[in-house]
């Protein structure tokens, strides 16, 4: 008979040559000499092969960061050791020696708003694995854990133990491509709000000269707006999966350029999973407030702002010209929903789609042989 050695976390499965536990002659009882018998047969009854399967839990040794502009605050695990380092090529260096002298398997760090973009870089390209957290999520998990108090080393300590109880998963650097199509995408949004400001603070000026100044900074945006345009239009026309989801995106009436860019750059995951997955990314899943006896409304609430708000917008200029858009906002309306909701109704429907055509076209797609 063989045992199976099944290790968490990993399909290898190590045949063992099972031997029967020796049968001591000074066994007390006939219970132990019973319990030590490799089958038991019953009156009546088939013999029956009793099977052990011996489970090993292996754990990850996880190093948490926490990272500020100057500084990474490095933790092993709740309880190991500790160490800061400069948030520069040579303290990440540093940062990484430290994680192989202790086995680090896993580093875990905060989304801190770019800071973490340098280390996060850095650290996957000398092959240690990395996974990026919610800082909202780790600091519920400290006051669940009755931590209130707020330091970096606290902080790291924290990320670790969170990583480690939520069996956090590595986050694949993006390619070099997607990086710089977000960020062209983002400077063209900056632009394009700075326009917007601009525009909307010289109506107020009668002043020649200042009007002066802000005819010039306009023109100097527009030249600058449409040179980024142009760039995101050739590197999209460049790959060819994203030209296809490009004139996928495009059939939709009314999505058109910006709408296309946004969501490539902001949420790369769209066609790769669920419609509710996709929608809880964007913010626009409506999320359960029940409890016992009372059902309360739906919110939605966090995800990817940019691609929630282009949406918002998107989805009104598409209810004019697609039928199933506008007889869905005409039912909205007569069932007397507000305004907002009917707003975010539309912009998840919109989504849906979107992450449809997304789907067929990754499925259908064939990568040029190289």
């Amino acid at each position: 008979m063989l045992e199976n050695v099944a290790v968490r976390g990993s399909r290898y499965r190590e045949p063992l040559t099972r031997r029967a536990a020796p049968v001591s002659p000074l066994a007390s009882t006939a219970g132990e000499l019973w319990d030590r018998c490799r089958s038991h047969a019953r009156p009546n009854s088939r013999q029956t092969s009793i099977a052990r399967t011996r489970q090993v839990t292996v754990a990850q040794i996880i190093c948490g960061v926490d990272v500020s502009s100057i500084s990474l605050e490095a933790c092993i695990g709740p309880t190991g050791p500790a160490r800061a380092f400069s948030n520069t090529a040579e303290g990440i260096a540093e940062l990484l020696a430290f994680c192989r002298q202790q086995g680090v398997d896993l580093v875990a760090m905060e989304a801190s708003g770019g800071y973490e973009k340098q280390p996060f870089a850095l650290l996957w390209a000398q092959g240690l694995p990395v996974a990026l957290l919610n800082p909202r999520a780790v600091r519920r998990f400290a006051e669940g854990m009755g931590l209130l108090e707020k330091t970096d080393r606290i902080d790291a300590r924290v990320i670790a133990w969170f990583a480690a109880v939520k069996d956090s998963r590595p986050c694949d650097p993006a390619s070099a491509q997607q990086q710089r199509l977000k960020a062209l995408v983002t400077r063209l949004r900056q632009l394009t709000e700075l326009q917007v400001a601009q525009r909307n603070q010289r109506l107020l000026v009668r002043e020649e000269t200042v009007l002066t100044s802000f005819s010039a900074l306009l023109a100097l945006v527009a030249a600058q707006i449409r040179i980024l345009e142009a760039d995101i239009a050739a590197l999209i026309a460049a790959d060819p999966l994203w030209q296809k989801l490009d004139q996928a995106f495009r059939s939709i009436k009314g999505v058109a350029d910006r709408t296309v860019a946004r969501l490539m750059a902001e949420l790369p995951e769209i066609g790769m999973a669920s419609n509710k997955a996709v929608s809880k990314l964007a913010g626009l899943a409506p999320l359960a407030r029940d409890s016992g006896k009372h059902q309360g409304k739906r919110p939605v609430r966090g995800g990817r702002r940019e691609v929630r708000a282009i949406l918002f917008v998107v989805a009104g200029v598409v209810r004019r010209y697609d039928l199933d858009f506008a007889a869905f906002h005409q039912r909205l309306s007569a069932a007397g929903k507000p305004k907002k909701v009917i707003r975010v109704a539309l912009a998840h429907k919109l989504l849906v789609r979107l992450n449809a055509k997304a789907r067929q076209v990754r499925n259908e797609f064939v990568p040029l042989p190289a």
